[in-house]
């Protein structure tokens, strides 16, 4: 993933940057939504059907939430995760992804 070149708002850059410094440049992809600026859906590589929905819009100024999707979409969980600091988000995607911190 280069987030170089992604276009996306401030802070969803920030947190890509965060991602890849944390868990390495192809640990994570992209789900294509060229047409949110304020939104990005990752998953780990070769695993699309487990990912997160990280966005921006609606919330508090310097915060996100993360919308966590299955591979069994009776058991995603859309909306309880709002208004997070970046430390809040990654403990979520950390025990999502399943991933040492």
């Amino acid at each position: 993933m280069n987030v170089w070149s992604i276009e996306k708002d401030f802070a969803l850059k920030h947190f890509l940057i965060e991602l890849v410094h944390r868990h390495g440049e192809n640990t994570f992809s992209l789900h294509e939504h060229p047409d949110q600026f304020r939104a990005v859906e990752i998953y780990q590589s070769g695993l699309p059907e487990l990912s997160a929905y990280i966005y921006t819009f609606a919330q508090n100024e310097n915060s996100y939430a993360v919308d966590l999707k299955y591979p069994l979409p009776e058991h995603n969980i859309i909306g309880a995760n709002e208004n997070l600091n970046m430390e809040q988000l990654f403990a979520i995607l950390n025990t999502h992804f399943d991933l040492s911190s």
